[in-house]
């Protein structure tokens, strides 16, 4: 794997065979050259293991390759343009445009897996790295697409901010594999994009056909390999509408329901040279959810002060950190309210808190005993084969997503459901139970004594958890005790990454996790999230607090059979190469739980 450096900077290494492609393209068609067999000189230079920095700086630098000479075996679209050397120093491009984009938008990360279709990615980058240093996005190189797309997941998950991820035509697309299903069940904002094959075969404009591969990885539909995960997919056709294209992707990713999006663009279009522009940033935020309507705040705040067993399940509402604190207010009003966390993705109710009745993935055996049920942000609150809701409850759905837009089979009985913000939802009961008939008819039930129950049944779970965690009489222990004992050695604002699986109940009732964004899990099912995951969180915090290593301890647990889908070998070239520092703790059941009916 060579390392590509022009004037000092470092570009990011090209995995696999794909350091070829990208070489001569960066030199052939950023040149403008093609020829009707590779000259002796690029043919070198490509092929070699051999190929030092210096030498690439070299044939870069000096423009070594002749640039006047766009030649097809029949001459007969030989370019007049092509005559004049281009002026590389003061060239700006649609790549140009597109990374100023990303950096504009607040994108401070991009993590890059190159391929033949990203020559002008590559030149973009060493030209934006020397001339707008500390304003433009940093490379994180990855030699696996689905690594990269986990970390821009993690990074986005832990600061709520979505990040770049730039893979190679067809194959790099479907490389991300279930990355992407993680990030769309997960709601995490992040922007794909992948360059497509060039459209043009004899030389009509930069960038176009030079290399075999070129013909092979021209697919029909690029997009859909991802589209039915995506917010939006869109092309870029032009230079001259670029900065547009991004800022419509990442305000559908920063828009909820969140997700990943895609974009993508032929090396002919991304080579294209255009003049500098800019936008008006603040024309372009997220699309804000509403509030409750104040019929329905009256309503359910009703229904909440008159209940003997109110419960909440929320699933993730817990990426929003300001939305714990909100509901733990809630709580405390409501004094026989009940917390169910049914997502395990974050930190959505704080585990130490009396009303708190832990983890529970659909099977919570209060739901049916519960007289008031309200869902905020949860997409499986209860599985109707273990348990259901009593006919007679009264179940109010309050939602980013009630509709589960990406599911084709969704629905909850609810007595009134509500597409509304729930942090924005939460502090309206609240506020609508502190004053007026809802005060006084939660005042007339025996405040004190309620609450007082509530918390003696809480330390009660509390004391059955720790008993169930002891180390065996032959001194054996499982995974509740390990979690205890790192948990006492870790700092105590330490952000865990979780890809349990099978354990995470057992992590999580050990782990206890109270602090808002202290605790994420894979938010889908593609196992393999937490490697890339962990260093994305890792690298976010350190950047949210002042650099390399100012930010918070990271551990990754997780599961030995997980483990190996996390493509450890680029996990951890990833976290050398770039001094990002993570603790893994893998989990071995010795075995596998099968999937009953």
């Amino acid at each position: 794997m060579a390392l590509l450096h022009r004037s000092g900077t470092s570009l990011p290494a090209l995995w696999r065979s794909r350091p070829t492609a990208p070489i001569v393209g960066a030199v052939a068609s950023t040149h403008t050259c093609t020829y009707s067999q590779p000259p002796s000189r690029l043919r070198h230079y490509s092929g070699s293991s051999n190929v030092t920095s210096s030498r690439v700086r070299s044939l870069i630098d000096k423009r070594a390759i002749p640039s006047t000479a766009i030649v097809s075996s029949n001459n007969r679209h030989a370019s007049t343009a092509a005559m004049e050397k281009p002026d590389y120093q003061n060239m700006y491009t649609a790549s140009s445009a597109f990374f100023e984009a990303l950096w504009e938008a607040g994108v401070t990360h991009c993590f890059v897996n190159l391929g033949s279709d990203h020559p002008s990615i590559i030149e973009a980058m060493v030209k934006g790295a020397r001339e707008r240093k500390g304003n433009f996005p940093k490379m994180i190189t990855c030699p696996n697409e689905m690594v990269a797309m986990s970390m821009a997941d993690g990074y986005a998950r832990l600061t709520g901010k979505p990040q770049c991820v730039i893979v190679h035509v067809d194959v790099g697309t479907q490389g991300l594999g279930a990355a992407v299903h993680n990030a769309a069940c997960g709601r995490a904002p992040v922007l794909v994009f992948a360059g497509l094959s060039p459209f043009t075969l004899e030389g009509e404009h930069r960038g176009t056909r030079t290399e075999y591969i070129h013909w092979i990885q021209d697919v029909p539909d690029q997009k859909q390999i991802v589209a039915q995960y995506c917010r939006y997919t869109g092309e870029i056709k032009t230079g001259s509408n670029v900065k547009q294209l991004v800022n419509r992707a990442l305000q559908w990713a920063k828009s909820g329901p969140q997700g990943p999006v895609y974009l993508y663009g032929a090396r002919e279009v991304m080579e294209q040279e255009i003049k500098p522009y800019q936008l008006r940033q603040s024309d372009w935020e997220p699309v804000k959810l509403g509030s409750l309507p104040t019929q329905a705040v009256d309503t359910i705040a009703d229904a909440l002060a008159g209940a003997k067993r109110p419960m909440v399940l929320t699933g993730y509402g817990g990426r929003n950190h300001e939305f714990p604190g909100a509901l733990v207010e809630l709580a405390n009003i409501v004094p026989n309210l009940r917390v169910v966390d049914c997502g395990g993705s974050d930190m959505c109710f704080p585990f130490d808190h009396p009303a708190s009745l832990g983890l529970n993935y659909g099977g919570e055996m209060s739901v049916a005993d519960a007289d008031v049920i309200v869902v905020l942000d949860a997409d499986v609150p209860w599985i109707p084969t273990r348990v259901k809701p009593n006919p007679d409850a009264k179940v109010f759905h309050i939602d980013l997503d009630p509709l589960k837009q990406q599911m084709p089979v969704f629905y909850l009985e609810a007595q009134e459901t509500y597409r509304a913000d729930s942090q924005t939802a939460v502090e309206q009961l609240t506020e609508a139970l502190k004053t007026g008939n809802h005060a006084k008819k939660l005042q007339s039930q025996n405040v004190v004594e309620i609450a007082q129950k509530r918390k003696e049944e809480h330390e009660q779970r509390l004391a059955k958890i720790a008993k169930a965690a002891e180390p065996l009489p032959d001194d054996s222990f499982g995974t509740g005790y390990l979690c205890r004992q790192v948990k006492k050695l870790v700092p105590e604002d330490t952000l865990w990454a979780i890809e349990a699986v099978t354990n995470t109940l057992f992590v999580y009732d050990n782990i206890q996790p109270s602090t808002p964004g202290s605790w994420i899990n894979c938010g889908g099912g593609g196992l393999g999230w937490s490697g890339g995951g962990a260093l994305g969180m890792k690298l976010a915090t350190d950047a949210e607090n002042g650099g390399k290593n100012k930010g918070k301890f990271v551990v990754q647990i997780v599961g030995d059979g997980t483990y190996l889908f996390t493509v450890p070998g680029s996990v951890y070239w990833i976290s050398k190469r770039y001094n990002i520092p993570i603790l893994t703790i893998v989990l071995n059941n010795k075995g596998k739980l099968l999937t009953t009916t």
